[in-house]
C-alpha cells in the first residue's frame, strides 16, 4: 500500500509500560523518517532516565511472580503471542516497509516471517527444555539447574526488526526473566506493534515493557541500571564495545551481537549457482545484514566468469521505493547510512579496486530517497578499507585465491567472525574449511542452518548464542547443586 505523502505523520509517543501504554515524564519527540521518500512518516518520543527507572521498576516488581510460573504457563503464553503475531502479518509487513525500507513483497515474505519463523522454534525448543539436569551418572547426586537471570535490557537494531526482537524477547520469557525493551529510534513502528501484540496475548503486567530512546539515552541507562541484570544488545561492534564498559561497574552479564564481514569461498568446482547466490544474499535487505557475504573470494581458474557473473547480476538488480511490489531491492535506512556507504565505495575506487558495476550516487531515476546502485568490485586485495571494514550496503568485494591455505587466511584476516560460506562440490574440503574457518557459523553450499541452530560470532562479531536451546540458556544463570534427592 502506497503512503500517501499529504498523510497526517503517524503518531506513536507512548511507552509500554507495566501492562498499559504511558506517556513520556518529560516530552521530547523524534521524527521517524520513510527511506524511500526522505519525509516523515512518524513520531515517536524519546525517554528519559524517570521513564527508563519506571520500567525497570515494573519489570523488577514483576519478576518475582512471573519466574515462578510453571514452564507450561510461559509456554502457553507464546504460543498465544504467535497466534496474534500471525493474525497483525499485515500490519507488520507495512510497518516495517514504511520505517526500514524492506521493499512490501519481501518484507511480507521475509521480515515478517523471521519473526514467525524464531518464535515457532523457541516453542519446539522449550518443550524439550530442562530447567533441572543430572550432570551424569558419574555424579548420580549432582544437578545443574538453570534459573533466570532476572530483569533484561534488550537493545534491538533497525535492520531486521522482528528477527531480533523475536531472538530476544520470546526466549527471555520462556527463560522466566522480566524485560525493558528499546527499540531502535529509526525503526520504531515495528516494535510497538510487537508490543501490541504481547499486550493481546494476556502478558502479565510488568513482565513486557518498552521505551523508545536512543543509544546515548535509554540505551545507556538500561546499560548502568543497578536493577538490571542483563544487556542483550545486536548492533554495531563499536556501540557493543560502549555498551560492555558501561555494564562493567554493576557486572551485569552482556550478550552481544554485532557486525560481520562474511567471507564466501568459491572453488572452481563449485556448483553452476554459486556466484548467483553469493552476489543475491550480498544484496538482499540492500546489504544491510550483519551476515551478509560480503568478501566473495574465488579460486583463479573460476575468477573472471565469477566476476562477469556478478556484474550482469548487479546491473539486473532493481532498485525500487519500498511500497512497490515485486523483486527489487530499496533504500537503505537513513542518511547517515547513505553517506556511509557513498564514502566507501569512493574509497574502494580510490584504492585501486576495478568497478565492474554500480559506484557511487543513486541509481538512475531515484533522485530522493537513500537508494545505493548495486556495486561489485573486483581485483580488491585483503588491505583495501572495502575488505576490512562493514560496509552494510549492496557492496560486493571480489578477491581472488590461489589455493585453499591462501583463501582461510584472507577469509580470517579480519575482527570479524560471524558467517563465513563454502561454494565447493568436493565434501571433504567443505568439512576442512568448516572447522578451519573462523567464524560462530558456516553455511556451505547454499543450506541454511536447521531449525533451532542458533546464530552468533566469535571476535568482533560478539559471541551470543540466540536462538534454540542456547538462545533460552542465554537468559538463564546456572546452578550446580549437590545431594540431590531422587530422580
Amino acid at each position: 500500500m502506497t503512503r500517501n505523502p499529504e498523510a497526517p505523520v503517524i503518531s506513536k509517543r507512548h511507552f509500554y509500560i507495566d501492562g498499559h501504554w504511558q506517556a513520556p515524564a518529560t516530552p521530547c519527540d523524534c521524527l521517524v523518517l520513510d527511506p524511500s521518500t526522505e519525509s516523515p512518516c512518524a513520531v515517536i518520543s524519546l525517554g528519559g532516565q524517570a521513564d527508563t527507572d519506571a520500567a525497570v521498576a515494573a519489570a523488577r516488581a514483576a519478576l518475582p511472580g512471573w519466574r515462578a510460573t510453571a514452564p507450561a504457563q510461559r509456554l502457553a503464553l507464546v504460543e498465544r503471542i504467535l497466534a496474534a503475531y500471525r493474525s497483525r502479518a499485515e500490519d507488520m509487513a507495512q510497518a516495517i516497509s514504511l520505517e526500514m525500507g524492506a521493499p512490501i513483497d519481501m518484507a511480507r515474505a521475509d521480515q515478517v516471517s523471521a519473526g514467525t519463523w524464531h518464535i515457532t522454534n523457541f516453542i519446539t525448543a522449550f518443550r524439550d527444555f530442562a530447567f533441572v539436569r543430572p550432570l551424569g551418572p558419574q555424579a548420580p547426586q549432582t544437578r545443574i539447574a538453570y534459573e533466570p537471570v532476572g530483569v533484561v535490557g534488550l537493545i534491538t537494531p533497525w535492520n531486521w526488526p522482528m528477527n531480533q526482537i523475536a531472538l530476544k524477547v520470546i526466549p527471555a520469557l520462556l527463560a522466566g526473566c522480566t524485560m525493558v525493551l528499546k527499540p531502535s529510534e529509526i525503526a520504531p513502528l515495528s516494535a510497538l506493534l510487537f508490543a501490541e501484540i504481547v499486550h493481546e496475548a494476556g502478558t502479565p503486567p510488568g513482565v513486557f515493557n518498552l521505551v523508545n530512546g536512543d543509544g546515548p539515552g535509554v540505551g545507556t541507562q538500561l546499560s548502568t541500571h543497578p536493577d538490571v541484570a542483563m544487556i542483550s544488545f545486536t548492533g554495531s561492534s563499536r556501540a557493543g564495545i560502549a555498551i560492555t564498559k558501561a555494564a562493567a561497574d554493576s557486572l551485569k552479564k552482556v550478550a552481544l551481537e554485532l557486525g560481520g564481514k562474511g567471507a564466501n569461498l568459491v572453488f572452481a568446482d563449485a556448483d553452476p549457482d554459486a556466484v548467483k547466490r553469493g552476489v543475491r544474499h550480498c544484496f538482499n535487505n540492500s546489504g544491510q545484514s550483519c551476515n551478509a557475504p560480503t568478501r566473495m573470494l574465488v579460486e583463479r581458474p573460476a575468477y573472471e566468469r565469477a566476476v562477469e557473473i556478478a556484474r550482469e547480476l548487479a546491473l539486473a538488480t532493481r532498485v525500487a521505493p519500498a511500497h512497490e511490489p515485486g523483486r527489487h531491492i530499496g533504500p537503505v535506512v537513513s542518511a547517515a547510512q547513505y553517506d556511509k556507504i557513498q564514502s566507501l565505495i569512493e574509497s574502494g575506487i580510490a584504492q585501486g579496486a576495478r568497478l565492474v558495476a554500480g559506484g557511487p550516487g543513486r541509481p538512475e531515476g531515484l533522485n530522493r530517497g537513500w537508494f545505493v546502485r548495486p556495486t561489485v568490485f573486483a581485483d580488491v586485495t585483503p588491505q583495501m578499507t572495502i575488505a576490512r571494514e562493514e560496509i552494510f550496503g549492496p557492496v560486493l568485494s571480489i578477491l581472488p585465491f590461489d589455493s585453499e591455505d591462501e583463501a582461510v587466511q584472507i577469509a580470517n584476516g579480519t575482527p570479524y567472525g560471524l558467517t563465513n560460506y563454502v561454494q565447493t562440490t568436493d565434501g571433504r574440503r567443505a568439512n576442512r574449511l568448516a572447522r578451519a574457518l573462523r567464524s560462530g557459523m558456516v553455511e556451505m553450499n547454499g543450506r541454511s542452518r536447521g531449525p533451532g541452530a542458533f546464530f552468533g560470532g566469535v571476535g568482533a562479531s560478539g559471541r551470543a548464542r540466540e536462538g534454540g536451546h542456547w538462545g533460552i540458556e542465554e537468559f538463564c544463570d546456572s546452578k550446580a547443586i549437590s545431594g540431590w534427592f531422587g530422580d
